[in-house]
Formats: C-alpha cells, structure tokens, sequence
C-alpha cells in the first residue's frame, strides 16, 4: 500500500457499450486524476463514478433530476455539494428530504473507505457534436467536460463572471496537466 493518498481515490468508470471500442478506459482514469488533483489540491481520499453514455440517458437523468427535458453535455451529482445546476426539482426535492430544523449526521463508512464525491455523466454523442462545432478533437472536448463536471463535485460553478473565471482557470490548469502526461513530460 502506498503513502501517497492518490492512491486511496477510487474512480469508477463506465463507458456504454457502443463507445468502448473508441475510448480508453486508461485515458479516461488518467483525466479523472488530472480533475481531481485540481478539483481537491489536498488530494484528498474519495470516491467518484464517470460514465459516458448516450443522448437518451443524459436527457432522461436531466428530465428526472433537474426538470429540464433536454440533453446536456455533463451532469454532475455531488454528494456533498448542490449549487445552481441542481434545478429546481433537485432542490425541491432535497428541501423535502432535509427540513430546515433537522439534524444532519454523517453517514457511516467502513473504517479507511474513502469519501464519495459524485458522480459525473457525460453524452458522448453531445461531446462529439460540440468537438465538430468548435473545429476541435473529440479527446480534448471530453477531457474538458471531465474536468468541468469534476469542479462542479466539488461545488464550483460558474453563475457569476468572477466564479467563472476561477472555474476556468482549473480547467486549464487541469488540461495542461493531462496534456503533460499525454505528451510524457509529467
């Protein structure tokens, strides 16, 4: 086992069957890392689900949970964090689940189980439409989202031009990274 608390991050990824044969399950772990080490600069011990998936899934998970029946790029649900891209039926329904005048406890882990972050959701397909549009490669379009939908796990966003501008500059940060591990310069 190592000292190094990176290694206690589990990342869970799952690709829908139609796109594993054109991505990189090690690529994907590579740009997760990369968000996270940007997203949690402690490092600190979690876990956090990617799964890539079609237009359909995305729309109906944006449909049940944000009241938005439309597809999207990245959702991402976080264990610990709402923000504005929760919708208002998320926040309707988290009112309803935790009244104002309840006591919050944590819940329980198993001793040395890492905390979970979120989960991220990606439209492959949207990702490959936006990469078309924007004249750039699909690779680098997912990375973005991956990163992107990481930040918002840990409760950035981007409502307001000044937290904007501070999410964008973990984008790039983040994205230089991987593309420091792509190019073997790490």
């Amino acid at each position: 086992m190592s000292d190094n608390p990176r290694s206690f991050q589990e990342i869970d990824i799952s690709v829908a069957g139609p796109y594993r044969q054109e991505l990189s399950e090690v690529w994907l772990r590579m740009v997760m890392k990369a968000a996270l080490a940007e997203a949690l600069p402690k490092s600190e011990p979690v876990q956090v689900g990617l799964v890539v998936t079609d237009d359909e899934t995305v729309r109906e998970l944006n449909r049940r949970f944000r009241g938005l029946d439309e597809v999207t790029d990245v959702l991402s649900f976080s264990a610990s964090h709402s923000g504005h891209w929760a919708g208002e039926i998320q926040e309707a329904r988290q009112e309803a689940l935790e009244p104002e005048d309840a006591v919050a406890f944590p819940f329980a882990l198993p001793l040395g189980e890492p905390s979970p972050l979120g989960e991220v959701i990606i439209s492959f397909p949207q990702t490959q439409r936006q990469a078309q549009e924007r004249n750039g490669p699909v690779e680098q379009e997912l990375a973005l989202l991956i990163v992107h939908g990481v930040l918002h796990l840990v409760g950035y966003d981007h409502m307001e031009p000044e937290d904007e501008a501070e999410m964008q500059a973990k984008e790039r940060s983040a994205l230089a990274e991987v593309s420091q591990v792509e190019a073997g310069i790490e």
